[in-house]
């Protein structure tokens, strides 16, 4: 942790999860670059992830962190970290904001992070600046609860920096100003991973095989669904070998099912923890196809042209949609139908001219600093 905060400084950045820290980590960059002061607010959500990250971008670390134990797994542990990291951020307002006034905080997507970040923000008596905002399911219940925090956030926002039209669309009726990044910055994000992909270590087999991510709430919570989940990703290692990235909730509730024993023993499927983030481009890279319920994996396969299948009913990104990613309902048939026309849905890698990144920087610029 730094000192304290010094007068003068206008910009938080309020972030807890891995993926927050990949989307934001260009924008941070973009901060360091041209030399525009900011603070950089840790909620230690996923604190067991981050510092892989902070090495891969080359970014600083936190100014302030507002927990420092183990990753959050449970959404009853979730409250009640939330209530407590809020309280206390608000308790020492000065410590962490110094004498700060007419500034912004930062925060970034749809995690109890996000939601927390803004709740701090609010009552520091901020502008609240929202990063991939407008992205909707319109249900409220899939994804839950990311969809009842997006709705929430947007709520308190008054910045709203968007990663294209379809979102910028999605904001109409509410108030504040909006910035139309034209890409999500995780483009940025994935460029930076593609220039470094020589150098990571990542162990790629030889044979060709596809790489599943699962953690959703509603994916992983529900013992059935999941069971559901295990029994056709076994079904699919048949035809494909998996390397199965086992995020920290997912292999919690996997083993509390007794569901993780069935991944062990089955030959075609290789199991992994997490790893860094320009890894698991190499990694994903170097595959014939993704299996994910992940927003950011959806948008990660758009750019780079991979096949995707989706694990959910619904999606809150137009990335990809009747391109490279397929919405399967976990419907067996359509799942089937993937599997079999995987090559149509392999598409060209998607390159862009103007950094989304730089977008959002150079607004805050005129604005903030």
């Amino acid at each position: 942790m730094t000192e304290k905060n010094k007068k003068g400084v206008k910009i938080f950045i309020i972030l807890g999860t891995k993926a927050q820290l990949i989307k934001m980590a260009p924008i941070m960059l973009e901060f360091d670059k041209q030399k525009i002061p900011y603070k950089f607010i840790f909620t230690g959500q996923h604190k067991e992830t981050i510092n892989k990250l902070e090495l891969d971008f080359k970014i600083r670390k936190p100014d302030f962190v507002l927990y420092d134990g183990p990753d959050i797994t449970s959404i009853f542990k979730m409250i009640i970290w939330a209530c407590k990291i809020t309280t206390k951020a608000i308790l020492n307002k000065k410590k962490f904001f110094g004498k700060t006034k007419n500034g912004i905080v930062l925060v970034h997507g749809d995690t109890f992070s996000t939601l927390v970040g803004a709740i701090i923000g609010k009552l520091a008596g901020f502008k609240v600046g929202h990063v991939e905002a407008g992205l909707r399911s319109f249900n409220l219940r899939d994804p839950f609860p990311e969809e009842l925090i997006r709705v929430i956030v947007f709520r308190m926002a008054d910045y709203f920096f968007c990663p294209g039209n379809w979102a910028l669309k999605n904001l109409k009726k509410y108030s504040g100003k909006k910035i139309n990044l034209h890409n999500n910055t995780l483009q940025d994000s994935l460029s930076l991973a593609l220039i470094s992909v020589n150098n990571t270590k990542s162990n790629i087999p030889e044979e060709p095989y596809c790489v599943c991510s699962i953690h959703r709430f509603e994916n992983i919570f529900n013992k059935n669904k999941l069971k559901d989940i295990v029994d056709k990703i076994e079904k699919i290692s048949k035809d494909f070998p998996v390397v199965f990235i086992l995020h920290m909730p997912t292999k919690k509730k996997l083993n509390e099912f007794n569901l993780l024993v069935n991944l062990k023993s089955n030959k075609n499927i290789e199991l992994r923890n997490r790893c860094g983030y320009f890894d698991f481009i190499k990694l994903i890279n170097s595959s014939r196809f993704l299996i994910s319920d992940g927003g950011s994996n959806q948008e990660e396969t758009y750019y780079l042209g991979l096949p995707v299948l989706l694990f959910r009913n619904a999606t809150e990104r137009k990335e990809g949609l009747g391109k490279n990613a397929f919405l399967s309902h976990l419907s067996e048939k359509k799942i089937n139908y993937f599997l079999k026309n995987i090559n149509k849905f392999r598409t060209n890698k998607i390159n862009i001219i103007e950094s989304p990144s730089s977008i959002a920087v150079e607004f805050l610029k005129k604005e903030f600093a």
